[in-house]
């Protein structure tokens, strides 16, 4: 296994050292390639996701095409942008030189993707990838056999081996691709397999872009338009069967905001996931989890919490078998719960009812820091003063998960919540070397104030420089 992990990366890196000569006309095509295959398979894309993850078609288009082919066409419309040299100012002590910044592409990428969205999370970095005129070796997820498949066929209808390759496979493949020394490692998942990556890529000095999850907090409240925000919270907590990692994971809620926002919620789980009056069993709209382990995971924290107290305000049915679990509220939670501790990913969300914000602010700040939090308020001062005493990759006000996908922001955490942004032009940047360029004249040049002896005259001048510049 290893001998052949090692001849395709030595192949793609013969070709990056092709690669980073060419021009951005050629990074463009193959970009175009990639779309032009999503666009006339997206059959193929939906029945993936419908077997792996019983994902609707139009759930797919939304959560898993879409993404991605934003991402390709923000590259196609800025990229020549993006990797122009940036012109620096050379300030007083660099007068007669020139300074740029040129991004330069890193070689060979290692891309490992998760299965909870499992198209769109090799997708939308290979883009950024592609538009920094790398290779890559794509590792999609063992657990989304069908998607998985689908990828490696795109992969080889669409580039050659030597510009993109897949390897299929689980921990021992993984395990063995991290061995070798890329020169940048994009990986999405749990904390814990990112601190396996992280240090891996140490051995060999491999840059990485960490993807990672936590427990993103949701603060509601008296001021909040209450309706509002359960409409948005239970659509970004229930989609994808809660298995989204900047999905709201937990609530805090004012005493005045609790009794409208369970009712609220419950009515929109309704109307969001079970219009058609089925049965959320047998909603199209509904999608499952990943596996029966996952899901008796996620009953045993259920029943953890139910037995310690924790009232259901709706759902809490399931069947681990078929992988489903109903959308779950509840309240009352005991803090010693699993439910309270551990990142859910899963349709169960607790709540929890707060008097003084300085206790939530506590709450989060004695936590890692989260990959997405969420407020809901019509006040300036709440804004202001959970902006300002909290840490998260991002934040969203009056929303959820749609700033995910917004094309001028930059996705990332914060430490235990990930390290390196994506999206844009920053992932273009996040697999591109940002060189700095300095082009000096010939001759006398400030530089030769710094050479020895050091005369009266040059300390002088040191001197100078030290106390205003």
């Amino acid at each position: 296994m290893s001998n052949q992990f090692q001849s395709i990366f030595d192949n793609q890196k013969k070709n990056s050292l092709i690669l980073r000569t060419e021009s951005i006309d050629r990074r463009r095509d193959r970009l175009k390639s990639l779309r032009s295959w999503i666009l006339n398979n997206k059959n193929r894309i939906q029945q993936a996701l419908l077997s792996d993850l019983k994902k609707s078609a139009t759930d797919t288009d939304i959560s898993e095409i879409f993404t991605v082919t934003t991402e390709i066409n923000d590259a196609l419309a800025h990229m020549h942008q993006w990797a122009r040299p940036r012109r620096v100012s050379p300030g007083m002590t660099y007068l007669g030189t020139t300074a740029k910044i040129q991004p330069e592409p890193k070689g060979v990428c290692l891309i490992i993707a998760p299965w909870n969205f499992p198209f769109n999370l090799i997708g939308s970095p290979l883009a950024s990838c592609l538009a920094a005129g790398n290779t890559a070796i794509l590792k999609p997820s063992e657990h989304t056999p069908a998607t998985s498949k689908l990828i490696r066929e795109m992969v080889e209808e669409t580039f050659e081996p030597n510009e993109v390759t897949v390897v299929e496979g689980s921990v021992p493949e993984t395990t063995a691709l991290l061995e070798l020394p890329f020169d940048h490692i994009f990986f999405t998942g749990s904390t814990n397999v990112g601190k396996i990556v992280m240090g891996a890529a140490a051995k060999n000095l491999s840059s990485v872009t960490l993807e990672l999850g936590g427990k993103s907090p949701v603060i509601i409240d008296h001021t909040a338009n209450v309706d509002d925000a359960a409409k948005k919270i239970v659509w970004g907590r229930f989609t994808n069967n809660g298995q989204t990692c900047i999905a709201p994971d937990y609530i805090f809620i004012s005493e005045q905001a609790k009794e409208k926002f369970v009712a609220s919620a419950k009515k929109y789980v309704k109307q969001l996931f079970d219009s058609k009056n089925q049965g959320m069993a047998d909603s199209d709209d509904y999608s499952r989890l990943i596996n029966t382990n996952h899901t008796k995971r996620l009953v045993e924290i259920l029943e953890e919490a139910k037995s310690s107290g924790a009232k259901v305000e709706f759902g809490g049915d399931y069947n681990a078998e078929e992988k489903f679990i109903e959308p779950t509220l509840l309240s009352n939670i005991n803090e010693s719960n699993r439910i309270w501790k551990e990142e859910i990913f899963g349709p169960v969300m607790p709540m929890k009812v707060y008097s003084d914000i300085q206790e939530v602010i506590e709450h989060i700040n004695n936590n890692d820091k989260p990959l997405s939090l969420y407020l809901f308020s019509r006040s300036r001062k709440m804004k202001k003063l959970i902006t300002r005493s909290t840490s998260s990759g991002s934040m969203a006000i009056n929303d959820v998960v749609v700033q995910y996908a917004h094309p001028n922001l930059p996705f990332g955490g914060v430490n235990h919540s990930g390290i390196g942004k994506s999206h844009g032009q920053f992932g273009f940047l996040e697999f591109s070397n940002q060189k700095s360029m300095l082009h000096q004249r010939i001759g006398l040049t400030n530089a030769l104030l710094f050479y020895p002896p050091f005369n009266g005259f040059k300390k002088w001048v040191v001197s100078i420089l030290i106390k205003w510049f």
